[in-house]
């Protein structure tokens, strides 16, 4: 957690430039500031009983044990528990206070039961289709099951009436956004980690304000942290001015609070329920090669058009309501939710498109770190499980449990074709040196690795055997797969999986290097095997 403090409040080469900015960035330190005295206070309190007596000092390291058995006694990753335990039993005096104010996941009750009050009123709104799911099996039954799994856990729907196009680049993604947003008739929902109040956002900014103006329900959601570089403290009241509904995921707060370590990390944007856009941009210049602070910026998005649409929007309304809703018209969820497919056949520019478009499966889905179930990492899982042929990934971080790199691992033993493309030009050094901690391993077992070779790759996406995809915001580290809240779409036998596959070859072929060979025997030194092992079992905590 205090890794993802710092993270934040690194300041990149020109990326403060107004006193605003400047401002709100000194917010975000003070809070981190007093986050961290107080995490220091705890440890100060732990030390002083400590040394009170001998009988109290057998009392807390017979505690810190205890609480040791019982995070290990949890229904977690182990990857997750072992560094709680060595941390408190190591030093305790350091890991008890640690934990006790930050790796409980107890102290996120009250957010939990706050997602399971609006679950228990908005999920019933997407029923599964039991013909969707039968045509399904009768297709595939390892696919089938994929799906049902998302469905049961994760409560998204499979739909077999919807269109779904895969952008190469943020910047295609971006233009088509804006010319959807033009054509919102009743509401437009936008969700994301980050938002500049910059160039890749005029254009934006501008369609919302005029479609506010024109009674457009406009809602704008973004992450406090995530977007506290790029704006200022005004940016929400000058939206709310124009007659845009604003609100801030997770404030940063001067005071200790483990749901400060959970951040949304989703990008999604929903207009009039019948067109939705996410993938792995944000909202703010560098995404789109605007500023170039890492070489040629690879991201890329999908849009949907028809009733995969609803599950974006519930992903949407989900965690908007959750976080500081009064408005009782807010809970009427079945206005947002219309039959898109019927309204698209009204509509003659979309049904001739949306008519003449291959269809497949679409799954959207999304992932909350509130509950127990994994989801964005078991779909990766499955996806591996199933391949045959070949599985590509595309991540800028690379830090995964020992169940993903077996799994990876399995895949390759077995004779699938198993690539993972990571940046060349990494954003965060010591996130890229632990990254390259897995390569031995990964490649040992017959993984090849490839550096996007032209800058820095954000995409999150991946691609199997000609007939599966995902693309969306989970990365494969830690941070994404259990700390943040996620999404991404599921695909199946649509054109969209082969342009993936197809943008993958491209790749591979001019902008990739693999560096199995270079990497192979990077831990071969004894400094490197226990600099490597200290990184990664530390992982789970940055």
């Amino acid at each position: 957690m205090v890794t993802e403090m710092k993270k934040y409040i690194r300041i990149k080469k020109g990326k403060v430039k107004h006193e605003e900015q400047r401002n709100s960035l000194m917010t975000l330190a003070f809070a981190a500031i007093s986050v961290l005295l107080q995490i220091l206070w705890f440890v100060y309190v732990y030390y002083e009983l400590y040394k009170v007596s001998t009988f109290v000092s057998i009392g807390l390291s017979f505690f810190a044990l205890l609480c040791a058995l019982a995070i290990n006694g949890k229904h977690t990753n182990a990857a997750v528990k072992m560094p709680w335990i060595v941390l408190i039993l190591a030093f305790p005096m350091l890991g008890m206070p640690l934990y006790l104010t930050l790796g409980r996941s107890g102290a996120t009750r009250g957010m939990r039961k706050r997602f399971e009050e609006i679950d228990n009123k908005i999920l019933h709104e997407i029923p599964q289709d039991g013909e969707v799911v039968k045509e399904l099996r009768e297709d595939s039954i390892s696919i089938a099951n994929q799906c049902r799994y998302i469905y049961k856990y994760a409560h998204y729907p499979v739909y077999n009436d919807s269109h779904i196009e895969y952008y190469n680049e943020a910047t295609l993604a971006l233009q088509a956004q804006l010319d959807a947003l033009k054509q919102a008739k009743k509401f437009i929902f936008m969700e994301y980690h980050a938002i500049e109040d910059a160039q890749s956002f005029k254009d934006i900014k501008k369609i919302l304000e005029e479609k506010a103006a024109q009674g457009v329900e406009v809602r704008l959601f973004y992450d406090d942290i995530g977007s506290a570089f790029f704006i200022n403290k005004n940016f929400r009241k000058r939206m709310e001015k124009a007659g845009i509904k604003c609100r801030v995921f997770n404030p940063m707060v001067p005071v200790l609070n483990v749901f400060m370590d959970n951040r949304d990390h989703r990008k999604i944007t929903v207009i009039d329920g019948i067109v939705g856009f996410t993938g792995g941009y944000n909202l703010a210049d560098e995404y789109f090669d605007i500023v170039k602070p890492y070489g040629h910026w690879k991201d890329t998005g999908v849009k949907i058009t028809g009733n995969a649409v609803k599950n974006l929007t519930i992903t949407f309304l989900e965690i908007w309501n959750a976080i500081n809703s009064k408005d009782v018209d807010d809970m009427k969820y079945s206005k947002f939710l219309p039959d898109a497919c019927k309204l698209i056949k009204q509509d003659e520019t979309l049904r001739r498109k949306w008519l003449n478009s291959d269809k497949g499966y679409i799954q959207p889905y999304a992932d909350s770190p509130l509950d127990m179930e994994h989801v964005g990492e078991n779909v990766y899982l499955n996806v591996i499980a199933s391949a045959n042929k070949y599985i590509y990934f595309m991540t800028p971080y690379l830090i995964i449990t020992d169940d993903m790199n077996r799994a990876l691992g399995l895949a390759a033993k077995r004779g699938v074709d198993v690539r993972i493309i990571i940046p060349g030009i990494p954003d965060k050094k010591m996130v890229y040196m632990l990254t390259r901690s897995y390569f031995p391993s990964l490649i040992r077992r017959g993984v090849k690795i490839y550096e996007y070779k032209p800058g820095f790759c954000h995409a999150k996406m991946c691609v199997s055997d000609d007939r599966i995809a995902t693309v969306g915001t989970i990365n494969l580290d830690y941070r994404s797969l259990y700390h943040h809240f996620e999404n991404g779409v599921m695909m199946y036998k649509n054109k969209a999986v082969i342009d993936i596959k197809t943008d993958f070859d491209k790749m591979f072929k001019n902008d990739c290097k693999c560096v199995n060979e270079e990497f192979k025997d990077v831990r071969k030194t004894f400094l490197n095997r226990v600099g490597y092992s200290i990184l990664r079992l530390f992982a789970p905590l940055l």
